[in-house]
């Protein structure tokens, strides 16, 4: 996949196929989107071309921007979009000028001159250009003078949920990772460095790697005790995550902190990728130490069995 992170970069193609659209963490809904750009391409020898926005457009006007959370940081969103085959990835700059261009300038400044786009590809209800005033509806009625085709994906539905970001968003942060995982079609990531933390799990036989993760729009389930699995060091294995403020230690700031079955290397400062395979139980305050270590040995018990379901 090639990635344009500038769109001066980019030659017009013979035959582009392409779809835009935010694409926070290539969700389920978004997959089949690709899956169909990929089918329409084959059948029109064509390669595929998506347009996304970095920042997040919301990130730039919405006036609640510092409180938005991300399902997937720009790295993320880029290794997602190449497995899914994509051809060319271009990365729009969403500035405060560039979300006054109205659809028409879209269309045909963008669409037209910059891509050369033969056929669009959208998702249900997708809008673009300036309070989102362009449709299906206007491309469709405009279309024959554009030049090329468009064509809408139905709306997706897993019994009976709409596929969509915000109710992702909204499932990770109550906790349900049975909801996240099925609208995103894989378990739910997050990517940080190992810092040094109290260490107090060590004084109990559980010592955790504090996973401290630097982009503070990406999203960090609800606070809870969680089966996972970390990518360090090349290995992938099993583990148990505790999110939150640790109150049977009075802990003061927020913290993700994971027991790493049957590993004992110092990794600290090394990069950590947890992906969460089921939520086990709420965090809670615990009566001392002893009662800690009780709760971790059933949280472990509980994690094994967790991952071989899942497995």
């Amino acid at each position: 996949m090639q990635v344009y992170y500038d769109i001066a970069d980019f030659k017009p193609l013979q035959n582009a196929i392409v779809t835009s659209g935010t694409f926070d963490g290539v969700h389920l809904g978004h997959q089949i989107i690709l899956a169909r750009l990929t089918e329409t391409a084959q059948i029109m020898g064509g390669e595929t071309v998506v347009l996304t926005f970095w920042p997040h457009p919301r990130m730039v006007v919405s006036k609640d921007s510092q409180n938005l959370k991300l399902l997937s940081t720009l790295e993320e969103k880029i290794a997602y979009l190449r497995q899914n085959g994509v051809h060319h990835l271009v990365i729009i700059p969403f500035t405060r000028e560039f979300s006054e261009l109205s659809s028409e300038e879209f269309i045909q400044q963008i669409l037209v001159e910059t891509i050369g786009t033969k056929k669009l590809v959208i998702g249900y209800d997708h809008h673009f250009g300036r309070n989102r005033e362009g449709s299906f509806e206007y491309l469709q009625q405009h279309a024959p003078r554009y030049g090329f085709e468009i064509e809408e994906i139905p709306r997706q539905e897993i019994e009976h949920i709409t596929v969509s970001s915000t109710k992702i968003r909204q499932a990770l942060l109550e906790g349900d990772t049975t909801i996240a995982t099925e609208l995103l079609g894989r378990n739910y990531t997050f990517t940080g460095i190992v810092v040094k933390g109290r260490q107090l799990g060590r004084t109990i036989g559980y010592p955790t790697a504090n996973v401290h993760v630097a982009e503070n729009y990406k999203l960090i389930p609800a606070d809870g005790i969680y089966a996972v699995r970390v990518e360090v060091r090349g290995q992938t294995l099993g583990g148990v995550m505790s999110i939150g403020f640790r109150p049977t230690v009075n802990g003061t700031n927020r913290t993700q902190e994971v027991y790493i079955f049957d590993f004992n290397d110092d990794v600290y400062g090394e990069k950590m990728t947890v992906e969460l395979v089921e939520f086990i139980r709420p965090e809670l305050k615990f009566d001392g130490l002893e009662a800690l270590k009780k709760a971790i040995d059933a949280d472990c018990v509980a994690a094994v069995a967790a991952l071989k379901k899942h497995s």
